[in-house]
């Protein structure tokens, strides 16, 4: 039998209320070798990140991966620390906080937001019980992955059933599944680049990155690449480009495997060496700047560009607090709750 865990306190002159659960990927505690080889553990441990049999993987992470790759991670993740502290959970917390705004704003109060770490801290778990502290009796859970992957909201399911397990009182549950293509996010993204470029002119090529997958997941029936190709094409044509203005490429290969291609450093290279001398790289798949974003992107990516020829690389930040992508997670939570928000 599971151990469940102590309820809250039920009283009579506590309403019961909505809970709203934003879900990011996860960040290390601090930029230290230990601390981010914790971190690797948890996330490189999940069936759904990596789909090898445990007896043939966990020799070759414990052996290999987690010694090496921890402090050589630790440095990246040094590079692009906050005084705040970790930039992934920096900013979704400010999107928590600012969403909470929102809802206070339009007379929604009693709506309870929280967020959680699919690995690392604030665990789903942890974050499920404050908010049934909160007399919350229905949660919708929102993860932050606008295309849906079984490795990212997949696994963040997971994680809730994982959770519901060692709850006695269980609460009414929803869950987003993705929003590749929904209005207010392309409308977000586009107005992010117009003042990008209001700014600094426009590039000769936009670069659309999204995080990478094995292709074999792909293969086996993961939306995840036209999921991907569905906010490209979108968000080039609420920019007004054709397809000789913008380039969609996969980043964060893992491993020998083949994954999705194009691949964004070489793309980069190969633009550059055909005489591309400025480019813009945006991160669609990402709505927090991390060190996905900012180091392998803003830093590395953008030596790799210049190093071939390239004259001028601009990294485009992520949606991070951006007014538009919190009315976004408004109206998702709004629709997904219509029915929530008028009962009795």
């Amino acid at each position: 039998m599971p151990s469940f865990l102590p309820e809250p306190q039920h009283s009579q002159d506590n309403p019961a209320r909505i809970g709203v659960l934003l879900v990011n990927l996860g960040t290390p505690e601090a930029p230290t070798p230990a601390a981010v080889r914790r971190y690797l553990r948890q996330f490189l441990s999940d069936p759904r990140v990596i789909e090898i049999p445990r007896l043939l993987w966990w020799p070759i992470l414990n052996g290999i991966i987690l010694p090496f790759r921890s402090r050589a991670s630790a440095a990246k993740y040094a590079s692009i620390w906050l005084k705040e502290g970790s930039p992934l959970r920096h900013y979704t917390e400010l999107q928590t906080k600012l969403l909470r705004g929102y809802f206070t704003a339009a007379g929604q109060a009693d709506i309870q937001v929280e967020y959680a770490m699919r690995y690392g801290e604030p665990a789903v778990q942890s974050a499920l019980m404050r908010l049934k502290a909160a007399h919350c009796t229905r949660v919708l859970v929102l993860p932050l992955y606008p295309q849906y992957a079984g490795s990212t909201t997949g696994s963040v399911c997971d994680a809730v059933a994982q959770a519901m397990l060692c709850i006695r009182n269980l609460p009414e549950l929803r869950i987003v599944r993705s929003f590749p293509g929904h209005p207010a996010y392309i409308q977000a993204l586009a107005a992010s680049v117009r003042r990008a470029w209001a700014q600094d002119g426009e590039p000769e090529r936009l670069v659309m990155s999204f995080h990478g997958l094995p292709r074999a997941t792909i293969e086996r029936g993961d939306p995840y690449h036209r999921e991907c190709l569905q906010t490209g094409r979108l968000l080039a044509e609420a920019l007004g480009l054709d397809e000789t203005r913008y380039l969609v490429t996969f980043q964060s290969r893992f491993g020998r495997t083949e994954w999705l291609q194009p691949y964004t450093e070489p793309s980069l290279v190969a633009l550059a060496r055909q005489g591309v001398s400025r480019v813009d790289v945006i991160c669609p798949g990402f709505v927090s700047d991390c060190i996905e974003t900012l180091e392998e992107i803003a830093l590395e990516a953008k030596t790799a560009f210049l190093n071939a020829g390239g004259k001028s690389f601009h990294y485009l930040p992520c949606l991070n607090g951006d007014d538009g992508f919190i009315r976004l997670l408004r109206e998702l939570a709004n629709s997904h709750m219509q029915d929530w928000l008028v009962s009795p």
